[in-house]
């Protein structure tokens, strides 16, 4: 059974109060906080740290009786508040509540019952999200308001105030739970929601990557049991739900700024006594140049992304251990199908490599994807597991966000054809592949969160927009849309966040457009959305897509052609820019394309006979499925 308040802070700080101080003598020492507040039974990784909070709790010895558990020892910090207690459990172990016992002068003044959980049937043996499912990222506060009451909370400074782009505008969970039903029916099969977890910053919180509290969802988003339930709830629908977490950095207003565990838990830690702010230079290829030097390297990975988001030191072991356990705990707590890595190559390269083989090791059919923003696919493959490093760097890190394939895209839909622009950019960049262990593992995408909307960078070119989507959602790798790409929604050209990540129309009490009902939409959007929901419920049984083989063919009269394939189906994809119809020779495609087949194409639903010539409309896309 899984306790719903397992971590509530006053509900430990009273258990530990009620069952653990010494009742004939003053309570000199309190737990303020115990992370993980819980583990489980049957992890392959033995080792458990435990770190404790409170006013002088270094001074206290810890000891334990429990079958099955060992004490290995404790580690203390400059920080007399905080103490971590090391422990082994071993494979047989039992689940229940490991009585820890804390002595001081050799008198036992503190107690409490750590719970060591069973795990649910089949955890390890989860599978994560793969190239037959489309994601769906989503921004919690921008999507739905599914509960008013939970907009504002004491304590929290940063207030609802829709008017304000960047302000809190109250999307919660309850909202993307109540949106599920939408979200199966277009035929979604994973959710990425921005990350969940507290972020009580003065201002500008909405986001989520400025977390406060790493082991907490946000009150104005709902709770820990709530969180468990949305994926329980998403499961149920045949949708999975990966989880963003952020490694490199936290918010100035988490609870460790307040009294800092060490004295080098954060890089360039010396800004908060006043010494100058170092932020990181973005130089992200300094990891694998090797001509870089040591300044700017340690520049790109220690120096702060703003002055209010500390950098956190992933070489201190303590820091490493507590984060490795952290995406662990919320794997097996809230049962998730996979792990979203914000600035990947920020944090300390030998500490990912670690923290993704821990996880990787508890769920080896599980998936994870992390984020290098670069164009340049050598630097983004270096990170990807099974890739051979020249310098013998080894990544865990199963899939990578395609940022290169994203980059060519938009070109190649933007720029005239010629003989080195348009499709031969997208063509080009294809073929790069080689340098990837795994491109079939790479998450692909047309936008998302730090991106301008697809629709407006085409030139809110509706013919565009379906070459992209349909390019997307037929392309190796695993696709990821935004939400409101569906609806063709609009943002300025250029980055702004607030109106990138704008409200989802029908997700307001009051809304006069519905994109969950369809209620005003207008000819666009309607079409838009109709386009997107035909591939991804057509998607969901091609599996060709999902697991079949690619081959694509040069560029021609401004048409780009490839295929998918396997033995049971072929698809064929052909996008053609010319502002009139272009007839191909099917000939040319004889290695791949079965001769004198019915194709059903996709998108209109009719039935085209491949014979000896195939006309593609005037800016027209054609998905065609040959079975």
């Amino acid at each position: 059974m899984y306790n719903k308040n397992l971590l509530s802070k006053n509900m430990l700080a009273a258990a530990v109060l009620s069952c653990g101080l010494n009742a004939q003598a003053a309570p000199a020492f309190q737990i303020e906080r115990l992370e993980p507040a819980n583990w489980w039974a049957g992890m392959q990784h033995p080792e458990l740290q435990l770190m404790l909070y409170g006013k002088d709790i270094a001074k206290l010895t810890p000891a334990l009786n429990y079958d099955g558990v060992t004490l290995t020892g404790v580690e203390r910090t400059n920080n007399p508040n905080y103490l971590f207690v090391n422990l082994e459990l071993a494979a047989n172990v039992k689940p229940g509540d490991i009585a820890l016992q804390f002595s001081h002068n050799g008198e036992t003044v503190l107690s409490h019952n750590y719970p060591l959980l069973k795990r649910r049937e089949a955890s390890a043996k989860r599978q994560g999200f793969s190239a037959a499912d489309v994601i769906y990222l989503l921004v919690p506060d921008r999507f739905a308001n599914g509960n008013p009451a939970n907009d504002n909370q004491p304590g929290m400074p940063d207030k609802l105030n829709r008017a304000d782009d960047n302000g809190r505008h109250g999307g919660d969970l309850a909202g993307m739970q109540s949106a599920l039903g939408y979200i199966a029916d277009m035929g979604y099969t994973t959710i990425w929601p921005t990350p969940l977890t507290e972020n009580n910053q003065s201002a500008y919180s909405y986001h989520g990557y400025a977390a406060t509290d790493l082991y907490n969802i946000d009150a104005r988003f709902g709770t820990n049991s709530q969180y468990r339930d949305f994926v329980a709830a998403a499961n149920s629908k045949g949708i999975k739900v990966i989880q963003d977490i952020i490694l490199n950095h936290i918010g100035n207003e988490h609870w460790w700024l307040k009294d800092l565990p060490d004295n080098n838990w954060l890089n360039n830690q010396e800004f908060l006594t006043g010494k100058p702010f170092i932020g990181t230079n973005h130089s992200r290829s300094t990891v694998q140049d090797p001509y870089a030097s040591k300044i700017d390297s340690a520049q790109f990975t220690d120096g702060w992304f703003v002055d209010s988001m500390p950098d956190l030191n992933q070489r201190h072991p303590l820091l490493a251990t507590y984060l490795i356990q952290n995406s662990i705990w919320w794997v097996e707590y809230a049962n998730l199908s996979g792990i979203r890595e914000d600035t990947y190559s920020y944090a300390d390269k030998q500490f990912l490599s670690e923290w993704a083989r821990r996880i990787m090791l508890e769920y080896p059919q599980f998936n994870i994807v992390g984020e290098e923003w670069s164009p340049n696919p050598l630097i983004v493959s270096y990170w990807q597991a099974g890739k051979q490093n020249k310098d013998g760097y080894v990544s865990h890190t199963p899939a990578m966000l395609d940022f290169p394939l994203y980059d060519a895209m938009l070109k190649a839909l933007n720029d005239d054809e010629s003989w080195n622009g348009g499709w031969i950019g997208l063509y080009e960049m294809l073929s790069n592949d080689h340098i990837y262990a795994n491109p079939f593992n790479l998450v692909t995408f047309e936008g998302n969160h730090d991106t301008a909307r697809i629709f407006s960078l085409l030139n809110e070119d509706i013919n565009l927009y379906r070459m992209a989507i349909s390019y997307l959602l037929t392309m190796r790798g695993i696709p990821q849309m935004f939400y409101g790409t569906e609806i063709a929604m609009q943002s300025p050209k250029f980055r702004d966040d607030g109106k990138v990540r704008a409200d989802f129309p029908g997700g307001w009490a009051g809304d006069k457009v519905n994109a969950f009902t369809g209620q005003g939409l207008n000819a666009t959007q309607k079409s838009a959305q109709q386009l997107v929901k035909t591939l991804l419920n057509w998607r969901k049984t091609a599996t060709a897509i999902h697991s079949g083989k690619l081959m694509h063919f040069a560029p021609e009269n401004g048409t780009y052609t490839y295929f998918r394939y396997n033995d049971k189906q072929t698809v064929m994809v052909v996008m053609n820019k010319q502002s009139e119809p272009v007839t191909l020779d099917l000939a040319r495609f004889s290695e791949v394309l079965p001769q004198g087949k019915t194709a059903t194409e996709v998108i209109s639903g009719k039935t085209i006979k491949l014979d000896k010539q195939l006309t593609v409309p005037a800016r027209g896309t054609l998905v065609l499925d040959i079975r």
